[in-house]
Order: structure tokens, then sequence, then C-alpha cells
């Protein structure tokens, strides 16, 4: 379960957030994919990054999936710690760490970011935007 701020009120998108943490921390592949709308978009980071050579962002169901296999999937282990949290209308933005603990010992890598979401009509995610800085990671 991601560390969450005392006071981490229901709504709809926050709701989707913290859902989306979970599946990735128990390494729920069907269940993250689940959550996003067939046209949603990620974009982790956004702009071009070593995930996303054009800066586009992964459209679609199947190039999310792509992303979970290639980037998440690999990993010994995914945390998250937020440490605050603000809703508006349909949308989220998280504040806080994500802990990766990479494969065959490659240590551990921490990535301060803001995490937005933002989910349609029915509830599903149409856009995870997530803003962190290559450069401003640190490793254990």
């Amino acid at each position: 379960m991601p560390q969450l701020p005392e006071h981490f009120p229901s709504h709809p998108a926050r709701d989707a957030s913290l859902r989306s943490m979970e599946a990735v921390e128990t390494g729920d592949r069907s269940g993250w994919l689940a959550l996003f709308a067939d046209d949603a978009v990620v974009e982790d980071p956004i702009g071009p990054s070593p995930f996303d050579t054009n800066g586009t962002g992964h459209h679609g169901r199947e190039a999310i999936a792509a992303f979970y296999d290639n980037v998440i999937a690999p990993n010994e282990s995914v945390r998250f710690t937020i440490e605050r949290s603000h809703a508006a209308g349909s949308e989220v933005a998280n504040v806080g760490t994500i802990s990766t603990t990479l494969p065959d010992g490659g240590g551990t890598v921490h990535t301060d970011l803001v995490a937005t979401y933002r989910i349609g009509d029915d509830g599903r995610v149409v856009a995870l935007r997530a803003y962190w800085s290559l450069d401003e990671m640190r490793f254990d």
C-alpha cells in the first residue's frame, strides 16, 4: 500500500490514482491497465526521455501496456510515498516520491515528482502525466 498523507479524502480522481499506485506496487498488470480508457495517454515523464524518445507519450491501451512491460515490470519493486494530494474537478495532482528497486541488485532509485491523473465520466484514467527529471533522481 502506498504511503499516503494522513488526510487523503476520497475523490474520484484521487481514488483512481490510489488504485493505480496499488496495482503498480503489487505487480497487477491487468488491474493497472484496466484503469485506463481505451484512448488514454501516459506521459511518464512528460517530454522526451529514454522511455519516450519523441516525447509525445504512450497513447492507447497497447502502448500503455508496452510501457508497463518495459519500464515498470522489470523492477524488483516500486513503492510510492505521497506527501500531498490536490484534487479539483476531474483531476488530482499527487506530490511525492517513487522508490524503485532495480533488478539484479542494481540498487534503488528515488524519483521526486508530481503525478497528475485525469479521469473521464466513466471514472477511468484518460491521462496520467508525471513531472520529474532524470537529472534529479537519487540512487542508493
